[in-house]
């Protein structure tokens, strides 16, 4: 056992002692999640298109539950801006109850493939496929957004959102009302984006909190005509989904939606946790028991009918620069939006829906690596276009049909890779011409093969050495017998093939 995991508190580690250090710094840095959980929260669940109360249900399990649970002692789980545009499709296609049946479903997924020891295997997904992804999420992100920055409804596509905005845009400048909103939003992204150049003192209150804060206030004195959050309270906001709805499992679409709600909270959580292990020294993340913790979270979050959960990276990198030490401070900052939407809900109703749009656009942005992607262009441009083909399809399309565009796209790409082949022509002038085959003969290099071999002369014999090849698949093998039947057809002697290691020189 290491030093770390000797000072993690009692109640959660079940032995061990209580430093007293370890419990302030925790304290301090629930807080912090806490502000900067609060607002995103909020945000993530209008931007989704279902009650305000059930962003906060899922910051609640991710804290109280998820946050108990083994695997990645630091980072912080909730309601992510990743997966905005899926679950508003959703809800859009199959109706709020029927959120519950698929988080809960998808949960359900995490903990069988945690339990199988699959959740290493996400470290093998294409990175360049993940930032594609977080790509397309923040276009469609920030598009929609920006509609909601005015107080307009957003058209339900994700291309359509984009070639909408300026139609939108011409329309805000006509309307008053939409001015103003869109002012509350603009001024919310123009404070996040300066806040971090304000002296450190004043950086203590979270940029999120600051931003929508200052907005809310400046709506509470000018009082423009904006919409504003509908609170319903918790007990209004959640619902169970019924035993009949899961019935609707037996479509394709649902289960497609489910599948795609684990593959990317499954991702986006695991990434997450290789990040935040890059943030400190403590105990490494164990993928497989924090994959079986998030499917536990969703799993809690279906049957309460809330959003779903994954790790949320901008909550866990507050949580680690604060201080945190052990998993108390995931714990507390659950705590803390438990007694907020038990005892002050109707706090929400005074926030203006452009201030927490904003709060969206602003993480929209940062959800498109345009570094990373300036990187893999001057590096593996190969890479770059799988991130642009899997963000603009994920645009045009959907979003499952984006990422498995984009997978597909790195399958190929990886075989075409690992498919070399070298076919060396020997030709003494006399005797058979000898052609030697070396690497991996796979389809994706057959006509290369096959260009090679036909331009060998038709009236020689010839012999093909196929030793040096590591692997040999089923359509270069068929075409190579066919080539070598049409060659022998001429009249010559037929071709010899030497599959064996051809023997070395005599000692």
């Amino acid at each position: 056992m290491n030093a770390p995991e000797r000072r993690w508190p009692t109640l959660l580690r079940g032995r061990g002692n209580v430093e007293t250090s370890d419990l302030r710094h925790d304290f301090t840095a629930s807080l912090v999640v806490f502000l900067v959980a609060l607002p995103l929260c909020v945000g993530v669940a209008v931007a989704s298109g279902v009650p305000a109360e059930l962003g906060l249900v899922t910051g609640i399990v991710g804290g109280l539950l998820t946050g108990l649970l083994p695997g990645s002692s630091l980072q912080v789980s909730g309601p992510a801006a990743g997966l905005t545009v899926l679950v508003y499709e959703a809800v859009q296609e199959y109706g709020l109850p029927l959120l519950g049946v698929i988080v809960l479903t998808a949960g359900l997924l995490q903990l069988l493939m945690g339990a199988l020891r699959l959740g290493r295997w996400f470290r093998a997904i294409s990175v360049a496929v993940v930032e594609g992804m977080l790509a397309g999420i923040g276009l469609v992100l920030i598009a929609g957004q920006l509609y909601s920055m005015a107080d307009t409804k957003a058209p339900s596509g994700g291309l359509e959102k984009i070639t909408g905005l300026p139609d939108m845009l011409f329309d805000t400048a006509r309307s008053g009302s939409a001015q103003a909103a869109f002012a509350l939003g603009a001024g919310t992204i123009a404070v996040l984006v300066l806040w971090r150049r304000l002296p450190a003192p004043a950086r203590i209150v979270p940029a999120p909190l600051a931003a929508v804060a200052l907005a809310t206030s400046a709506s509470m004195l000018l009082r423009p005509p904006v919409a504003k959050i509908e609170v319903q309270g918790l007990q209004g906001a959640v619902q169970p989904p019924d035993v009949a709805d899961f019935g609707e499992l037996a479509g394709v679409g649902l289960i497609g939606t489910v599948l795609a709600f684990t593959l990317i909270a499954s991702a986006e959580s695991l990434f997450s946790a290789a990040a935040v292990d890059r943030l400190h020294d403590g105990q490494r993340t164990d993928y497989d028991k924090e994959l079986m913790a998030q499917g536990a979270g969703n799993t809690l979050c279906g049957v309460l009918g809330a959003l779903p959960m994954t790790a949320v990276i901008v909550r866990s990198a507050a949580n680690v620069q604060a201080g945190a030490k052990t998993k108390a401070s995931r714990v507390l900052h659950g705590v803390w939006l438990l007694l907020f939407a038990a005892l002050l809900p109707a706090a929400l109703g005074v926030i203006p829906l452009a201030a927490l749009a904003g709060v969206l656009v602003h993480a929209g942005c940062k959800l498109i690596p345009l570094a990373a992607l300036r990187q893999l262009w001057r590096g593996h441009r190969g890479e770059a276009l799988i991130l642009v083909v899997t963000a603009v399809a994920i645009v045009a399309v959907s979003m499952f049909e984006g990422v498995l565009i984009g997978l597909a796209l790195a399958v190929v790409k990886t075989a075409w890779d690992t498919s070399h082949v070298r076919v060396d022509v020997i030709d003494k002038g006399a005797g058979p011409i000898q052609a030697h085959l070396t690497g991996n003969a796979t389809f994706l290099r057959l006509p290369k093969i096959l260009d090679a071999l036909e331009a060998l002369p038709q009236d020689r014999p010839i012999e093909v050495h196929m030793s040096g090849l590591r692997h040999l698949d089923h359509a270069c093998r068929t075409s190579l017998e066919n080539w070598a039947a049409r060659h022998s057809a001429e009249g010559v002697e037929p071709v010899r093939v030497n599959a064996r290691p051809e023997p070395g020189p005599a000692g």
